[in-house]
């Protein structure tokens, strides 16, 4: 890994050299735009709206357009006077429980590596932190532009993760928050039942990107000069007519494919035919949920503060 950044943590009178990397990397199969007929790449120039001539990299500069219409031009200069004093710095601000930090707020993640003379500070701070079970909130500006971030321990290492300052969330306004949805007792238990089947632990190395390698196995047939057969679409299902009948055969799918067989039968009932012990247990549920929907309180969304 290549650093992309050098600064320091400042932690009350205490500094401690860093270097920054990119914690992450799109593994994405990437293409370039080219002519249909032949092959060849295509180029864009950058060419001038005023005079139409084409401009050199040199003389690009960073507009502002106004509502006007009109053109403020910044140049680099403007930039550099910019007053960001943590230009070279991650400045510790607070330290926080992670839970009330909202996962939205995080942008990109980033390691941070001790020069030689920053290991023993880098270390005590990391130490201190994970033992607190919290994540320290910064300040940092990267690439002209600053951001609130955290740091937090992974692997022994710090992660530095930007954030989105709070004007940047957007706020979701949907009819739906407005509405009296009524949701049944039985309804509810049944998603929570769902919920249990299908609950374990995550482990990411269980899920990999289908698309990118289906997309892989067509270029390398194509290289091969091979027919390239396309995959089978699945067929997408509609919404569900009925819920109840719907959450109840996902529940016993879920069991199925977690290795639980076939889901347990109801016994007959002694002395009855197996018809009328059915219609009797069909009967007995009815009943009982006809009960619950009496006694079950409506459920309504509420449109979050």
């Amino acid at each position: 890994m290549r650093s992309i950044w050098k600064g320091a943590i400042s932690f009350g009178l205490v500094t401690i050299p860093v270097k920054l990397y990119s914690a992450t990397e799109q593994k994405d199969v990437s293409f370039h735009q080219v002519h249909r007929a032949d092959g060849g790449r295509i180029r864009y120039k950058r060419v001038c709206t005023q005079d139409g001539e084409e401009v050199p990299y040199a003389d690009i500069a960073k507009g502002y357009e106004l509502a006007s219409g009109e053109m403020v031009v910044l140049t680099d200069e403007d930039f550099e006077d910019l007053p960001l004093s943590t230009s070279r710095r991650i400045d510790v601000l607070q330290f926080t429980p992670a839970e009330q930090i909202d996962p939205i707020y995080f942008a990109k993640s980033y390691y941070l590596e001790p020069d030689a003379q920053g290991a023993k500070p880098y270390v005590l701070l990391r130490n201190a932190l994970e033992s607190s079970g919290q994540v320290a909130v910064v300040k940092v500006a990267l690439r002209q532009r600053e951001s609130l971030a955290t740091l937090r321990v992974r692997d022994g290492v710090f992660v530095l993760e930007t954030m989105l300052w709070p004007d940047e969330i957007r706020t979701p306004d949907f009819a739906f928050l407005e509405e009296d949805i009524e949701v049944r007792a039985q309804e509810l238990k049944m998603a929570e039942s769902l919920i249990t089947t299908m609950e374990s632990d995550f482990d990411p190395a269980e899920y990999h990107d289908t698309y990118r390698e289906a997309l892989q196995q067509v270029i390398e047939a194509k290289v091969a000069g091979k027919e390239v057969i396309p995959a089978r679409e699945e067929e997408e299902a509609g919404p569900a007519v009925d819920l109840m009948a719907a959450l109840r055969a996902s529940v016993e799918a879920a069991k199925r494919e977690r290795g639980g067989g076939e889901p347990a039968r109801p016994k007959k009932a002694a002395g009855k035919p197996a018809k009328d012990a059915k219609e009797s247990k069909d009967s007995k549920e009815s009943k009982e949920s006809k009960d619950e929907e009496k006694a079950a309180p409506k459920r309504k969304t509420r449109k979050s503060a």
